[in-house]
């Protein structure tokens, strides 16, 4: 294993993370400082944890009979769910390629992954979704709605069938709306069918990537077995107070969404009069490319990640990833005036 490295971004357009690039405005800025100064860094977190939780509910509107839980960040909470499921010959299964936390936290708790590769269209392979659901009965089965780095939602439909048969074999399924801002469709509304469904989102797309705080949704008496093993204080003041100011002025952050969601149509439509790229539709702020080689070329991903990276524009390569993403890069959505210099590097690079 390796520890988990994050690309030097110094001085660079930064579209490799998946990040909101917009700020606070300034007013808000100075408002949050002052709200956050007055503070009681001195004592651990307090109730007011909880007033977070219950605008969270509101926002995601939440049904009722549900709870919700908070974590460091979506990684811990699947860290967490891993922990919690953490009995012998448990096993964690979830389409690839996908979210490498899924396999990371499987791994470091000590229990098997499954992977089940998409279509080369990085659709849901159901049949093979089913046969090893039934095959290796998993504790948990990932669903990430929309995918990462691929960016599509899936078919409704066999979203359903693949719930049925993974509650047939008394398993979890994790729906996870990292990217519910820029998607055109929510689980929210079907979750209540299902008593073994659990669904994940994150502020961090939202626009509070530094704040860290995720948050999981589903039955009371699911969510209170996994909160037995969460850390106390998980979530500080600084983070919570921060996320209970971002939901009082969801507008701004509604906006930023808005506009990161044109942008993405700019930039699927540039992409597409481009020769020797692919790019797929996409759900999130993110598009995934394919690199076309040239004549003798055995790495057009590196060739093109490199040229973008020497002039200044930081994406991911994820070619190496998984071999479905053979020659692929992932280009975050960012701002009017970043996708500009994207897309003109970007032709000088083809």
């Amino acid at each position: 294993m390796h520890a988990y490295a994050v690309q030097d971004s110094a001085g660079m357009v930064k579209l490799d993370a998946m990040e909101n690039p917009h700020r606070l405005p300034a007013e808000l800025q100075a408002e949050l400082g002052r709200r956050l100064g007055a503070l009681a860094l001195n004592r651990y977190p307090d109730g007011r944890v909880n007033d977070l939780r219950r605008a969270l509910a509101a926002y995601a509107q939440m049904p009722e009979g549900f709870d919700i839980m908070l974590g460091n960040g979506s990684d811990e909470l699947i860290s967490l769910l891993a922990l919690a499921c953490d009995v012998p010959g448990a096993k964690v299964l979830a389409p690839v390629p996908g979210f490498v936390m899924y396999a990371m936290s499987a791994q470091l708790q000590g229990l098997s992954f499954v992977g089940v590769p998409l279509t080369a269209d990085f659709e849901l392979d159901e049949a093979a979704m089913l046969a090893a659901i039934a095959t290796h009965k998993p504790s948990i089965v990932y669903l990430a709605y929309p995918n990462n780095p691929t960016a599509n939602l899936w078919d409704d439909a066999v979203i359903e069938r693949i719930i049925e048969a993974v509650g047939a074999q008394g398993g979890l399924l994790v729906m996870d709306e990292a990217y519910q801002p820029f998607s055109s469709k929510s689980y929210i509304d079907r979750i209540a069918r299902h008593s073994h469904v659990l669904l994940m989102r994150t502020l961090s797309k939202f626009g509070l990537a530094g704040v860290r705080l995720g948050y999981m949704m589903g039955p009371k008496a699911l969510i209170a077995e996994i909160d037995k093993v969460r850390p106390p204080y998980n979530i500080s003041v600084l983070n919570y107070e921060t996320a209970l100011f971002a939901l009082e002025h969801q507008p701004v952050f509604a906006a930023q969404a808005a506009e990161l969601m044109a942008q993405r149509q700019r930039l699927l439509t540039a992409l597409r009069v481009m020769p020797g790229l692919k790019a797929w539709d996409s759900d999130a702020n993110m598009i995934l490319v394919r690199l076309s080689a040239k004549a003798g070329e055995t790495d057009p991903a590196l060739r093109v990640f490199e040229h973008l990276k020497a002039a200044g524009v930081l994406v991911k390569n994820v070619s190496k990833m998984h071999s479905l993403l053979a020659d692929c890069l992932r280009l975050t959505v960012g701002t009017a005036q970043e996708n500009t210099r994207l897309l003109a590097a970007l032709e000088k690079a083809l």
